[in-house]
């Protein structure tokens, strides 16, 4: 099960397509209910399942507006039995305006307007982990984060300061990224290493980096701008590559 957002869906996507270019003949079925979304390979026995929740903590409708808790996860009862679970976050963590669909923060007993975004991102995220501490055997149960896909909406951050991802055809090439490590991936590495259950982080940040090329906002009219998704078949194919690596080893 794939539980997050719409970069989540993206690497679901990826990997049911994947599945179904080895399995052309396969029977398949996909359904929808009760917010999961699962692709079926009938006779063999798998699974895929997508649970979006991009906060991963809970957001709930209250009086006073919609309140982002960051201190409380009650989906997580859907996420349980699971053989795999892939996690993902911070996409809408940045939203402001129309496009952030909650009114208040709570943290604890303490309700606020807004904060730092990386503070809450880094609150939110340790509820995550208390969560998989509590609830995941790992025996059973092999847990992985997706990790921080980039965007490419700066030009600077490749040292082309004039252009966004738009009329981008090649990667970037270089040795090192020039706008470096993004601050919410070293707020994922540090909640990562204080959990006690072993949880894999599927590293992809700096190799997405890289890939200013694979957004479909040169290739879409209809998406023309969207320079944080990817095109499929593309790069999320090389993250699914990775997770099958770890999976096999």
């Amino acid at each position: 099960m794939f539980v997050g957002d719409s970069l989540s869906l993206n690497m679901w996507e990826s990997l049911g397509c994947m599945i179904h270019s080895s399995l052309p003949n396969a029977k398949t079925s996909l359904t929808k209910k009760n917010g999961i979304a699962e692709i079926a390979f009938l006779g063999y026995g798998v699974r895929l399942s997508m649970y979006r929740t991009p906060y991963l903590v809970d957001m709930v409708k209250e009086n006073i507006g919609t309140v982002l808790k960051l201190d409380s996860i009650s989906d997580g009862k859907a996420w349980m039995g699971m053989d795999v679970l892939i996690f993902n976050s911070w996409h809408w963590w940045t939203h402001t305006g129309s496009s952030q669909p909650w009114d208040y923060m709570q943290d604890g007993g303490k309700i606020v307007k807004d904060m730092d975004r990386l503070v809450a991102f880094s609150k939110g995220m340790t509820t995550w982990a208390r969560w998989v501490d509590k609830n995941i055997d790992p025996s059973k149960t092999k847990v992985f984060f997706q990790g921080i896909s980039p965007t490419h909406y700066k030009g600077k951050d490749w040292n082309e300061p004039s252009k966004s991802c738009k009329g981008q055809t090649q990667p970037f090439f270089g040795t090192n990224y020039p706008a470096g490590t993004p601050q919410e991936a070293n707020v994922v590495n540090k909640v990562i290493k204080n959990i006690k259950n072993n949880v894999y982080l599927l590293d992809i940040t700096t190799l997405s980096q890289y890939r200013k090329d694979g957004h479909p906002g040169y290739y879409s009219e209809m998406h023309g701008s969207d320079c944080s998704h990817w095109c499929l078949p593309g790069l999320p194919d090389t993250w699914n590559l990775l997770l099958y690596t770890i999976l096999i080893g």
